[in-house]
């Protein structure tokens, strides 16, 4: 059975996830992907879900025109696992530099809005 990261495993583990946040009101952790436009988003989720398959961990999220909201959790484990910070390295390493730089800089205006 996949246990839960708990106490210095998981912040080490989630330590090394750049822009992922912890989910509100529950264990498991976030991000957001903003592509250029609706097939780059489609694209990136297809080799997310092709991934997910092939390790029978799928994660939840949701698509809006060119962004894509990521959530994973380890629902067996009831929390976030090894799985789910494998699998977030997979997806940032698929996602590219491009949708990094879109969520910084949608990131940075909301800071200056506030």
């Amino acid at each position: 059975m996949i246990e839960k990261l708990r106490g210095a495993a998981r912040t080490k583990a989630l330590g090394g996830l750049k822009h992922w946040k912890k989910a509100k009101g529950r264990d498991a952790i976030t991000n957001e992907y903003r592509f250029k436009d609706f097939n780059e988003a489609f694209g990136f989720m297809s080799r997310v879900a092709i991934k997910a398959e092939k390790i029978d961990h799928h994660p939840e999220w949701s698509n809006v025109y060119n962004q894509v909201q990521v959530t994973l959790t380890t629902h067996d484990a009831g929390g976030v696992s090894q799985r789910d910070i494998d699998l977030a390295k997979f997806i940032d390493g698929i996602a590219g530099r491009k949708a990094a730089a879109e969520l910084a800089k949608i990131e940075r205006n909301k800071v200056g809005k506030k």
